[in-house]
């Protein structure tokens, strides 16, 4: 049950917020997002000049941040956060399929993916924790990053 509820929060949800470490403090950006379809990976698209992606080089310790809130006071009792905790890495190996999972997601993209001095990082998923008002539940993927 709580991969449906992944998958559908996924399917509607664009951005997630990203948080890195880099020298010791943490640091949090919005990333337009991607998930394969086992759930194993995320994925985003970066510029090699940000922060982000040099936090990400130093330490690939990673969590991120995806929620079904739409602004509405009901949010309290009804949003449902995904926090998901991994390690990143640029991912140069189009034959995994990266590329076009992302792409299927956010097509207006393409030049930016296909930019040089832009890099796929994709982040391998260790666990989701899914909470609601009064729930949390814990999604363990694989080892512990």
């Amino acid at each position: 049950m709580s991969k449906i509820i992944l998958k559908e929060i996924f399917s509607t949800q664009y951005f997630a917020v990203l948080s890195s470490v880099g020298k010791g403090q943490p640091y949090s950006n919005l990333v337009a997002f991607a998930v394969t379809d086992d759930l194993n990976s995320l994925i985003f698209v970066t510029g090699r000049n940000t922060l982000k992606y040099r936090n990400i080089i130093q330490n690939q310790r990673v969590s991120l941040l995806i929620d079904s809130r739409t602004n509405n006071p009901t949010d309290v009792e009804k949003a449902t956060a995904i926090t998901v905790i991994g390690q990143a890495y640029e991912e140069a190996d189009t034959k995994k399929g990266f590329h076009t999972v992302y792409l299927n997601k956010h097509p207006h993209l393409g030049q930016f993916i296909n930019n040089p001095d832009s890099a796929l990082i994709a982040v391998s998923v260790s666990d989701y924790i899914i909470a609601g008002f009064d729930t949390t539940e814990r999604v363990v993927m694989g080892s512990k990053p």
